[in-house]
């Protein structure tokens, strides 16, 4: 690869906002490789970006003939390491700046020719882009996704994807990317602080074809503090869109506020799992060159209908804006017709449901052929701890969700699947990993969710049925690193939900103990479902163990 000659220190601190220290050239004999990485894998030539760089980060870049290391926080002797070995290092304001620089001149150097789809919202994107990917791969495109199981490359607050894509490029040559998939954090932050804009940054900087927005709920408490600051954080994603398509999901009404901000260059595009008649009426100004020949209609979102000033030409809206599920035909229905049944689906949970909806959609918008998409939906297999199933008798399911939202819709969709166990003397027990160093307000919050999931299904629950839940909280001290540690008080919140709302409950200091007995007390009928975040990551590998050590001592008796 030619070296780039392009790019100089002065002109990338100017870009950025950045003060040079150390040198005023790049370290690397021949300038910029082009190439934007982290330090451990970084080589001659790259740009290393790093929140932070202390004195022996410093050494090793500059042993490393790295162009330059780009830092928000210089910490120790750094800046004097720096000045006496020469070494260039650009400080700044916001890293976040910088890694957005450093992405949107990746897409333009590596891939120019690429559309780009960004995925946004406080639950289901991760699942959403995943399954974008994989149907576009399963086209026989060359596409690329940030988003992985264990969100280590879905963050946009390092240059991880800049760095995938550069290494897209050298496997596979220049102009060979034909999608590029990005979730984007709609609230994002370090060390307590939040990168306010983060999401209207990083969608400028992917200049997307099409824009997904999940939902908008708590989440992140502590970086934001209200549902409207939430909002305000993730219609960035509307804001800075500005070609192609913006898929909104019409159940949720803040997201559906931001059809505000449609102007003439883009396309709406809608998704419900309600009909769109179970929201208030909403009207839309909306200017559609590509299917109105540019006249300015007006469209109802909720009524279904397309209608100009004179009331002529009624169109109905299922034929080019919208996708839904009818719940009473057990199909997604795309132009008026069913092209996909509940019975295709590798899961037929609601939330899952809504995820797919939004993800064909996205595909829609990018002019996907529907039959190419459908088999692609057919064939997806979703992330680790996704509503996985790990086991059958008893049933096991392992999830990520970790804020209310999620936390209800995950075991709403277990309750429902526990209802043909009802004849089974079937118990429900809820594992929950409780959100270390996250703070108190959300692990309130997240204890009240399955407070309120207790309290809707004691109300609804047949009096005549055996069927119960069972709460274990979980603190995970033997799997969880410094940055995720449970402390007293983060216990206490949940405890005291409980407490107050009488709820019964059981805690084990360590994943390890309250897999092993949750497991050991389950009859083959019952079901196990395990959420929570970092604290429970671990956990199918343990529960394998577990269950293969049970295995062999039946065998043996």
């Amino acid at each position: 690869m030619k070296k780039n000659d392009k790019i100089t220190i002065d002109s990338l601190a100017k870009a950025i906002s950045g003060k040079i220290v150390g040198a005023n050239n790049f370290k690397s004999p021949e300038g910029f490789t082009g190439i934007f990485n982290i330090l451990k894998d970084s080589k001659e030539g790259d740009i290393v970006i790093r929140h932070w760089i202390d004195e022996v980060g410093v050494e090793i870049a500059s042993g490393k003939h790295v162009a330059c290391v780009i830092t928000e926080d210089p910490r120790g002797n750094s800046i004097e390491i720096a000045k006496s070995r020469k070494f260039p290092l650009i400080v700044v304001n916001k890293i976040e700046e910088a890694n957005a620089y450093a992405l949107k001149w990746t897409i333009a150097k590596f891939a120019p020719n690429s559309k780009r789809v960004i995925i946004s919202g406080t639950n289901g994107k991760s699942t959403t882009s995943d399954m974008i990917y994989h149907i576009l791969k399963s086209t026989g495109a060359n596409a690329l996704t940030n988003t992985d199981s264990r969100s280590e490359f879905n963050t946009l607050i390092d240059p991880m994807v800049p760095k995938l894509i550069s290494e897209e490029f050298l496997l596979n040559g220049i102009n060979k990317l034909d999608y590029i998939v990005i979730e984007a954090s709609e609230v994002q932050g370090w060390l307590g602080k939040l990168m306010k804009g983060h999401a209207y940054l990083m969608t400028e900087a992917v200049d997307p074809d099409a824009a997904v927005i999940t939902n908008i709920a708590m989440d992140h408490i502590g970086l934001v503090n209200s549902i409207e600051e939430v909002f305000q954080e993730t219609s960035g994603v509307a804001k800075a869109i500005k070609k192609g398509s913006l898929i909104l999901n019409h159940d949720d009404e803040l997201v559906l506020d931001m059809n505000n901000f449609i102007d003439e260059n883009i396309n709406g595009f809608y998704f419900s799992m309600e009909n769109f008649n179970k929201n208030k009426y909403t009207t839309v100004d909306i200017r559609k060159k590509d299917f109105f020949n540019g006249e300015e209609e007006i469209l109802d979102v909720n009524g279904g209908k397309i209608f100009n000033d004179t009331d002529e030409n009624i169109v109905d809206i299922s034929e080019v804006y919208s996708l839904k599920y009818d719940s009473s035909k057990e199909s997604i229905i795309y132009n008026n017709n069913n092209i996909l049944f509940i019975d295709d689906l590798p899961f037929k949970s609601n939330h899952f449901i809504q995820n797919t909806l939004a993800a064909i959609s996205a595909c829609l918008a990018l002019k996907i052929n529907v039959d190419d998409i459908v088999r692609g939906v057919k064939s997806y297999q979703s992330l680790n701890r996704r509503f996985k199933i790990i086991s059958h008798n008893p049933l096991i399911i392992d999830d990520f969700a970790h804020n209310p939202e999620g936390i209800k819709a995950t075991a709403n969709a277990v309750i429902d699947l526990a209802k043909d166990k009802i004849d089974n003397d079937c118990t429900i027990r809820i594992l929950c990993a409780i959100r270390g160093s996250r703070g108190e307000e959300i692990n309130k919050i997240n204890a009240e969710a399955i407070v309120d999931i207790i309290n809707d299904f004691s109300n609804m629950k047949h009096k005549e049925t055996k069927l119960e839940i069972k709460i274990i909280l979980s603190s995970s001290c033997d799997v969880v690193d410094d940055l995720n540690v449970v402390e007293d008080y983060e216990k206490d919140i949940f405890f005291d939900v409980f407490t107050r709302d009488g709820i019964d409950y059981i805690h084990y200091e360590n994943l390890q103990d309250a897999l092993f007995e949750t497991y050991n007390l389950s009859k083959d009928d019952d079901v196990i479902l395990l959420i929570g975040a970092q604290g429970m990551d671990p956990a199918e590998s343990l529960l394998k163990n577990i269950i293969n050590k049970k295995d062999i001592i039946n065998k043996n008796k």
